[in-house]
């Protein structure tokens, strides 16, 4: 019998939000704080009761094939599983396209999720269900748990019309019997329970719950975002003050100054610019006469004479002269 815990990561959208960028490369390889989003959702999973014993199973569609080289070069030792969504149906639908391998217990995980979890309890774990959440102001964007007297967990409700309810499910979950979800997701498509022609998996768990699941919240109050670019910037510079900040590297560096927190990576070439506070360099970058804050400047990009702010910089970009805030996408040239 396979006993090994399963990571279902959806990854099959086109993430609209995030162009330019996404037109060459799924946003899970976007860069934040000196790694690819996809390796900080996976860093996730280090507090495992048995990290080890782990099979992920990853959701592809649009431009798939990319992650499938990235965890080749880059995870070669993570037993991966893909499974391709060509028509976007929702997140159970995702999830039911993997059914032949799920069984046992189950984590599922969205891809721009990055929370921090402790998650060394699921050795012990009770409850047939287990949704992270997080109070938020506002939760008419995002789905919901609504808790019974007895704090287990009555139903979740996706897109709630008002904000009595502040519980925000941040997308990573817990299923002790993945069969039995795989069966309720069943249920959802043949009663027809979507919301504007995609099934949630939140009517799934409801359907679980009617049939007696017991299910509770694990409170998170770190939840990141990686789905558009203001929320890449903002989960790169939180990133950055705590703990994937490189500058004192560079400390005496007289080619140029540095104002922490910053990654640069080793292979970047920096000369005579102000780096920081809040920036990434990506590997093979060269930027000189620079004055580079709130950015990211991902592989291979050559900045020559420019003062960026709040930007992104694809990779393989060249930029050249003035002031801006700057959005470019891959393989571009932008003379300002």
């Amino acid at each position: 019998m396979d006993d090994r815990l399963k990571i279902v990561i959806p990854m099959a959208g086109y993430g609209t939000r995030l162009r330019p960028h996404t037109w060459s490369r799924p946003k899970q390889l976007i860069t934040l704080g000196g790694k690819s989003a996809l390796d900080h959702v996976l860093a996730m999973f280090s507090t495992l009761p048995d990290p080890d014993n782990v099979e992920f199973i990853f959701i592809i569609g649009y431009l798939g094939e990319k992650i499938k080289a990235y965890m080749d070069q880059r995870h070669p030792d993570l037993l991966v599983r893909y499974v391709v969504q060509e028509e976007m149906r929702g997140q159970s639908h995702a999830i039911y396209l993997a059914k032949e391998y799920l069984q046992g217990p189950m984590l599922m995980v969205f891809a721009d999720t990055l929370i921090e979890t402790d998650l060394s309890f699921l050795a012990n774990e009770a409850a047939d269900v287990v949704a992270w959440v997080k109070p938020v102001p506002d939760p008419r964007r995002f789905g919901v748990t609504e808790l019974g007297e007895d704090g287990w967990v009555k139903r979740i409700i996706e897109k709630p019309h008002d904000i009595s309810n502040n519980l925000a499910v941040v997308g990573f979950y817990y299923f002790k019997d993945a069969a039995a979800l795989v069966s309720a997701i069943e249920a959802q498509m043949a009663q027809d329970r979507q919301l504007k022609g995609e099934y949630y998996l939140a009517d799934a768990i409801n359907i679980l719950l009617e049939n007696g699941a017991r299910m509770r919240t694990e409170m998170v109050t770190i939840w990141l975002d990686a789905g558009t670019a203001e929320a890449v910037l903002e989960t790169n510079r939180y990133l950055l003050e705590h703990g994937h900040d490189n500058a004192e590297a560079y400390a005496d560096d007289q080619d140029f100054i540095v104002i922490p927190p910053v990654f640069i990576h080793p292979e970047a070439q920096v000369e005579a610019s102000v780096i920081g506070p809040h920036v990434s360099i990506g590997a093979g970058c060269r930027i000189r006469h620079c004055v580079l804050d709130d950015a990211i400047v991902e592989q291979g990009s050559a900045l020559l004479g420019v003062s960026l702010t709040h930007s992104i910089i694809g990779e393989n970009v060249q930029v050249e002269g003035g002031a801006r805030r700057l959005n470019v996408g891959d393989n571009s040239t932008v003379k300002l």
